[in-house]
Parts: structure tokens; sequence; C-alpha cells
């Protein structure tokens, strides 16, 4: 049993390995995002209008929600297969 449970811990740790490249590649895409927003001048920045202008806002706050939303996916994954975990081994001290 212990070694089932050794081998979950592995592919769980394996799986959070590449979910947490996927985020930090979402967070490279967030910071550029963020750094072309502060390079924007503060006096008559020119975005095509205000159509341009609510398209872009609206394509930032896409990737700023989609980050955030990965990260949140994220933590539920970790919490749930913790807690599997966990259970598993409390159940085999139990035995």
């Amino acid at each position: 049993m212990q070694q089932i449970v050794n081998e979950i811990i592995e592919h769980l740790s394996y799986s959070h390995h590449q979910m947490a490249r996927m985020i930090d590649s979402k967070r490279h895409v967030v910071v550029r995002m963020a750094e072309v927003v502060k390079a924007i001048p503060d006096k008559d920045p020119n975005f095509g209008g205000t159509d341009g202008l609510l398209s872009n806002t609206q394509s930032l706050l896409g990737g700023i929600v989609s980050y955030l939303t990965t990260i949140a996916e994220l933590q539920e994954t970790l919490a749930a297969q913790l807690t599997f975990t966990v259970r598993e081994l409390r159940l085999e001290d139990e035995e």
C-alpha cells in the first residue's frame, strides 16, 4: 500500500510541476501586458478611438482574469489532491 501511495504522490508532484509551468507562462504574459499598459502615455494617447480603447482594455482584463482563474484552479486541485493523499496516509497508519 505504501508503494501505491508513493507512486500517487510522485505523479501528483509531476502534475503540480506541469501546472506551475503553465501558470508561470501565463504570469509572464500578464507581466508583459502590464509593462505595455505602463508605457502608455498619460496624456493624449491614440488607441484608435473609443472602440479601440475598449477592445484593448477588454483584452488586457481577459488575460488577467484568465491568469487569476488558473491560479484558483491550481489551488483547488492541490487541495483536493492533498486531501486524498492525507486520507490515504491516515488509513494506512490506522491499519
